[in-house]
């Protein structure tokens, strides 16, 4: 029997990848970024806005027992989630327009993922060091140091995940009040659940997968290329300026050999860099161009500081790639090349491609107004703010009175020992004001027509701030009345609020025994 050879593996083992600290106007950015989105999380639950005595006092709450979502001084109730579907819509019409004007400058600055990253991987170079100590530590066997760092590493991340999970439930209820409860072991075990599964999701997703989860599990990578043209602003590689790379003239090697030997160094670790997203070793690193020494040179010395910054492990030199976030931080680390050697800044820099195409041709660039403003981008941000525009208008001229009426259909009326025809209904009032409120029932018809509420003689109730009451109100008609004889009257139920002077309606219909 002859022995066939096995297919070759489809499984490349992740090589783990150590972004090396890099300075510049576009990390400041992303740090500033991070403290002010991390701030808005982590503090929101503890804002206490007064909504009145029988009213909770959170600013925000997402309240599911009492089915209110509650924002400051708005109050969402369950029928009014058009205005929740609304917001969705602009967040996804907002994606559509930054990533088709400016790319994905949510990846690289706002999504949680790219946030509690940046965050785990400051922790890290914190404990295990820059890039060069934190390769050798990866390649280094374990012992007692090395287990002593991973572990407090672990530890400080673990508590940053505990407070993550911990953070997102104090949404759903008073947060001083579910804080006391977690401490004494008495809240509900949802709460519980809830903190352990956000807790072990930031701690693998934040730790260990980290840019896995944007090439792998994100669908927005796949999705951006409908979102972009030529025309949309990026982060891109001049190559009309950069190549052909190399060390150029003797003078102009003498200050790169610093650089060159650094970045020699960091390119012997594992995860180093990928050139056209497959990983490399050092054994197997493309070879720099060949050069004679009358050759001419492009900028780029091909130090590889753009790719050891890069939390994607990408080489954006390589032109546009699927796992590239724009995060800039490429930008920092050639900007700082370039000053040292003299040369200008923008080799690596947030352009159009056909920006770019217009550059190696000689020919004028457009101005970034006219990159902005496009016929998608522009009916993007119609479409954006007339939504906007319109949940507005419904927030404001919405009434903090209101009412649903179900006629009672089994029977559909009823004959009283008079003769009386009398019709059922039940009427859900909605007090939405801060506190109580004295409600009154009236009906308007062309018929001659009777109301009566079921358990009292009045026709006024008194509703809680902030509730909703059923009540079952009675019409009837007289025997010798048009409506007792006619198959169907309209007919409208009115209730007013007696304090705010406002009132609403609902039209139905009044069932008579017909012809």
């Amino acid at each position: 029997m002859t022995d066939q050879a096995s297919p070759p593996s489809l499984y490349a083992p992740r090589e783990p990848i150590f972004p090396r600290k890099v300075t510049g106007f576009f990390r400041r950015f992303k740090w500033a970024i991070l403290v002010v989105t991390l701030g808005i999380y982590y503090i929101t639950p503890w804002i206490r806005w007064d909504r009145g005595p029988s009213l909770p006092d959170q600013a925000v709450l997402v309240d599911l027992a009492s089915r209110r979502f509650y924002f400051f001084w708005i109050e969402i109730w369950p029928h009014e989630f058009y205005f929740v579907a609304g917001l969705l819509i602009m967040a996804g019409l907002g994606l559509f327009l930054f990533t088709s004007a400016l790319g994905r400058v949510w990846c690289g600055y706002t999504c949680p993922q790219t946030v509690w990253t940046d965050l785990f991987i400051l922790v890290e170079r914190w404990i295990e060091g820059d890039r060069n100590a934190r390769v050798r530590l990866h390649k280094a066997s374990w012992g007692v140091r090395k287990w002593r760092l991973r572990l407090t590493k672990w530890a400080v991340w673990l508590a940053i995940a505990v407070a993550t999970g911990g953070a997102w439930v104090f949404y759903f209820t008073d947060a001083p009040t579910l804080a006391r409860d977690l401490v004494s072991l008495t809240a509900h075990p949802a709460a519980y659940i809830t903190i352990a599964i956000l807790t072990a999701t930031t701690f693998i997703f934040g730790g260990f997968l980290r840019e896995q989860v944007c090439i792998y599990m994100c669908p927005w990578p796949r999705i951006q290329a409908a979102m972009m043209d030529p025309d949309t602003i990026t982060v891109a590689y001049r190559d009309w300026r950069g190549e052909p790379r190399g060390k150029g003239n003797k003078s102009r090697r003498g200050k790169v050999k610093a650089l060159q030997a650094e970045a020699d160094a960091q390119a012997a670790g594992p995860g180093a860099a990928r050139y056209s997203g497959t990983p490399y070793r050092q054994d197997d690193k493309p070879a720099a161009p060949v050069l004679s020494p009358v050759s001419e040179t492009g900028d780029c010395i091909d130090c590889m500081a753009c790719v050891n910054v890069c939390p994607m492990g990408i080489d954006i030199r390589n032109g546009q790639q699927m796992e590239c976030i724009t995060c800039a931080l490429c930008i920092d680390a050639c900007d700082d090349v370039m000053d040292k050697i003299g040369k200008p800044r923008g080799l690596i820099d947030y352009l159009a491609l056909s920006d770019e195409t217009a550059e190696r041709a000689g020919a004028p660039v457009k101005p970034l107004w006219k990159h902005i403003l496009r016929p998608r981008t522009i009916l993007y941000t119609a479409i954006w703010l007339l939504i906007g525009l319109g949940l507005i208008y419904a927030l404001f001229v919405r009434s903090d009175i209101e009412l649903t009426v179900s006629p009672v259909r089994n029977p559909t009326y009823v004959t009283l020992s008079d003769g009386t025809i009398r019709n059922i209904y039940d009427v859900r009032l909605r007090n939405k004001s801060g506190e109580d409120r004295d409600f009154r029932l009236r009906l308007t018809s062309d018929e001659i027509l009777r109301i009566e509420l079921e358990g009292t003689d009045d026709l006024s109730l008194n509703i809680p701030a902030d509730t909703t009451v059923l009540q079952r109100v009675y019409v009837t008609a007289r025997p010798q009345d048009q409506a007792a004889n006619s198959a169907a009257t309209d007919l409208r139920i009115w209730v007013e609020d007696t304090t705010a002077q406002t009132r609403a309606s609902k039209a139905t219909t009044f069932n008579g025994k017909g012809n």
